[in-house]
């Protein structure tokens, strides 16, 4: 049986185009690097669950989900049981800087193992497992275009 579930993250990005990024250990799935962000909760639009879970994540309070950079559908095992997730990956602006809150317990609990802000050229030359796994052409093409 396959659960669906709805999601939403941010793509934070730093003046000169760094993107702000979570590392994950997920015993089913590894570990990958992915965008701040998480599963809706009930009744919940993307936009208002890519910024509950942005403020929860990282403690800025002062970004706002932009643009829609793209949607994304994948599938994987989550406690045993297959999920197809469909995700909205937003955009936001902000300054480079570290998380403002001591989030070190919910982090354990999410099995954040760190976070860094990676450079376009950083990003598209990583061997490490990204979600999505496109996310360094995604970013570039709204810098090509700008």
């Amino acid at each position: 049986m396959r659960k669906s579930r709805r999601a939403a993250r941010v793509a934070v990005l730093d003046p000169e185009g760094a993107v702000f990024l979570f590392r994950y250990d997920n015993e089913e799935v590894g570990v990958h690097w992915a965008m701040p962000g998480g599963g809706l909760e009930p009744g919940e639009t993307p936009r208002e669950g890519a910024l509950r879970e942005l403020r929860e994540e990282t403690g800025w309070t002062d970004l706002e989900p932009g643009g829609l950079l793209c949607t994304w559908e994948h599938d994987f095992t989550r406690a045993g049981i297959l999920v197809h997730q469909h995700e909205h990956i937003y955009v936001a602006h902000g300054p480079r800087r570290d998380l403002t809150d001591d989030l070190t317990a919910s982090h354990a609990a999410d099995k954040i193992l760190g976070w860094r802000w990676w450079t376009p050229d950083e990003l598209a030359a990583s061997p490490d497992a990204l979600w999505p796994p496109n996310l360094a052409a995604l970013l570039a093409g709204p810098r090509e275009r700008a």
